[in-house]
């Protein structure tokens, strides 16, 4: 536990303050009574039971130090509900998603897997499906319509070539629709110069149409509205780098969770007069989910995928997160307070 505000510490030296001016109370009462001349009188007063006249200025005595605390504004980690509104699956539909080291095929269990998460995910959540190959598009909008988001993921069709950094950007345009994004593709850097260094651009404005503002950098992982879940099992082939890409969302706070399914020596798939190993990219997905804050995950068979799913959606639903309790502070020590004035007005028939 911190203090958000440790200067209100100070304070508590007024503890033993009030510690020392109950004790001196106290003595003064017993001065007091000696000079009665009948002791049992005062014993009977006094009652079998003494010790429960301390009971209450104690829990008042906690109450106040309880109090003291709280106004130095105590933080702590705790587990809370998330905010995010909306989740974005992005699932790579390549060719050598077909492959069957991952039973019965990558693109299957990936399927089954993102079922099983769609129908463990909060209603209050929308749900996005960005398919991505060669290309990717947004086959769902995101949406609380859970058959029409187990629709898409059932219309899933394989597709030539991977281009892992055109998943995040349209997965970056369905969190935000008023936004553009583009980065130059990978082989069209190489050549033209510092001026592509950041390997991004703004979409071309219409002519006379005017020009749309940058947004203003965020802290990467700070926005909480929304996540990307990217699953792929290759390399990028085509199309934007997808550390470029993964700079986008990092700029504008979005954490791209990163999923590589397959096995690590990969498997060699033939066509007609060719064959390719295919094998997982683990390095680049690594990058993209720390440039972003996020995490990255190995699944190397089917229970891995699920079980992967199940702990992103337990993080996507609850997440631990450094939170000001001055409140729990407060409310314990009013607790302590109406308990001592309690027992105070039970035993002795009067309010402290």
């Amino acid at each position: 536990m911190t203090f958000l505000w440790p200067e209100g510490l100070w304070t508590l030296g007024l503890v033993p303050m009030l510690v020392a001016i109950y004790v001196t109370i106290l003595r003064q009462r017993k001065k007091s009574a000696l000079a009665y001349s009948n002791f049992a009188l005062v014993k009977a007063a006094l009652g079998k039971h003494s010790f429960r006249r301390h009971v209450p200025p104690l829990l008042l005595l906690g109450a106040f130090v309880v109090m003291l605390l709280a106004l130095a504004r105590p933080a702590a980690l705790v587990t809370l509900p998330t905010q995010h509104e909306t989740v974005i699956l992005a699932i790579d539909v390549s060719g050598s998603m077909r492959a069957d080291d991952v039973k019965p095929t990558r693109l299957a269990a990936a399927q089954a897997a993102a079922r099983a998460f769609i129908k463990d995910t909060p209603g209050s959540t929308r749900i996005g499906i960005v398919a991505f190959a060669g290309s990717a598009a947004l086959v769902q909008p995101p949406t609380h319509n859970r058959d029409e988001v187990l629709n898409a993921i059932e219309q899933l069709q394989l597709q030539h070539a991977t281009a892992v950094g055109s998943g995040i950007l349209v997965s970056l345009k369905a969190v935000f629709p008023d936004q553009d994004f583009e980065v130059k593709p990978s082989q069209m850097r190489a050549g033209l110069g510092s001026a592509a260094a950041g390997g991004s651009r703004a979409s071309p404005q219409p002519l006379g149409a005017p020009a749309k503002p940058e947004p203003k950098p965020v802290p990467p992982g700070s926005y909480k509205s929304a996540v990307v879940i990217l699953l792929t099992d290759g390399q990028t082939t085509t199309g934007p780098d997808p550390v470029d890409a993964a700079r986008l969302a990092a700029e504008r706070g979005v954490r791209v969770f990163t999923v590589g399914v397959g096995t690590p020596d990969g498997q060699i798939l033939t066509g007609e007069g060719w064959s390719i190993r295919v094998r997982l990219d683990e390095d680049a997905l690594k990058v993209i989910a720390d440039m972003t804050r996020a995490e990255y995950f190995f699944a190397g068979n089917a229970p891995d995928l699920k079980k992967i799913y199940e702990g992103l959606n337990s993080k996507l639903v609850m997440e631990r997160k450094k939170t000001e309790i001055t409140a729990l502070f407060t409310a314990i020590a009013a607790s302590l307070t109406l308990l001592a004035a309690a027992l105070s007005l039970l035993w002795f028939n009067r309010i402290l």
